[in-house]
This record gives structure tokens, C-alpha cells and sequence, in this order.
């Protein structure tokens, strides 16, 4: 009985202690370099007290909300919120009889899969299928700062170019 105790006050003799020496580790440095005396030293320019560009307050909301406002009168009439909407249905309705037949409606489909069945066979295989799928984009890469490019030389006056 006497051993279990001795070993578990031993034990936590041992977490405390551990504790105690990980808590006075002293902090890590910082990942950022320290400032130079040049630089903390430099004196301000003209340039360092201009206004800093600001962003415009306008959201992605306010913004939906204006290209709808036609009028810019502050509100939305029910014309204007269906503009839109009769501009895409005036463009599918190709013989512009007010009405959409299946076929106008879904032009864009049935392009798309006379497009794909290259053996005009009336069916698709996996290959002619495949060339269906959406094509996304790739993600806009932005390099972080921007990669600067050599200014083009110009030929001088006096050299002919070979040809």
C-alpha cells in the first residue's frame, strides 16, 4: 500500500515539477525582423503624411441594388426588376412569337449535344460525353508582390534591324 502512494506523490511531484519548467520557458522570438536603426532613424517625408486610399463604403448589395434602380430614384419599380428577365427571354425566343417552344427554350442543351455526338449517331459514348463537362477557369494567380517585369528596350536611333 505504502509503494502506491510513494508512487503516485512521486508522480505528481514529477508533473509539478514539469509544469513548473515549462511555464519559465523563456518566450520564442519573433518571426518578424527587428527594425533597423536606419529606418527607425529616417526622417518623415512629405509622402508618408498623404491620405491612404480608402475602399469604397459601397457593398456588393448596394451595388446589386443600383443595376437594377435604372432611374437612380432610390427604389425599384416591378419593370425594372423584370427588365432582366424579359432581355433573356426575348433572346431565346427566336422567332418572336411571345411564346418559348421546348426547343427555344433548351437551344443551348440541344447545341450542346450536336455539338458532342461527332458521329451524328443520335447517342453519346463516354469519350463524346466527356466533352460536355463545364470548362471552369482557372483561379486568378496573384503573386504576392507582383512580379516586375523588364522594361522592353528600344533599338537605338543609329542600328538598322536585320531582317
Amino acid at each position: 500500500m505504502w509503494r502506491y502512494l510513494a508512487g503516485g506523490l512521486g508522480t505528481l511531484v514529477l508533473v509539478g515539477a514539469g509544469l513548473f519548467l515549462w511555464g519559465s520557458r523563456p518566450d520564442t522570438p519573433s518571426p518578424l525582423p527587428a527594425a533597423s536603426a536606419a529606418t527607425a532613424a529616417s526622417p518623415q517625408t512629405a509622402a508618408d503624411d498623404a491620405p491612404l486610399p480608402e475602399a469604397s463604403a459601397r457593398t456588393r448589395e448596394q451595388k446589386r441594388f443600383d443595376r437594377y434602380d435604372k432611374d437612380r430614384d432610390g427604389t425599384i419599380t416591378r419593370e425594372e426588376y423584370l427588365a432582366a428577365r424579359r432581355k433573356a427571354y426575348a433572346k431565346l425566343d427566336r422567332d418572336g412569337d411571345g411564346k418559348l417552344s421546348f426547343d427555344e427554350w433548351a437551344v443551348k442543351a440541344t447545341t450542346k449535344f450536336a455539338t458532342a455526338d461527332r458521329d451524328k449517331s443520335g447517342t453519346m459514348n463516354a469519350a463524346e460525353f466527356a466533352t460536355t463537362a463545364v470548362k471552369r477557369r482557372p483561379a486568378a494567380r496573384r503573386d504576392c508582390p507582383p512580379a516586375r517585369t523588364a522594361p522592353a528596350e528600344a533599338p537605338e536611333a543609329g542600328q538598322a534591324e536585320e531582317n
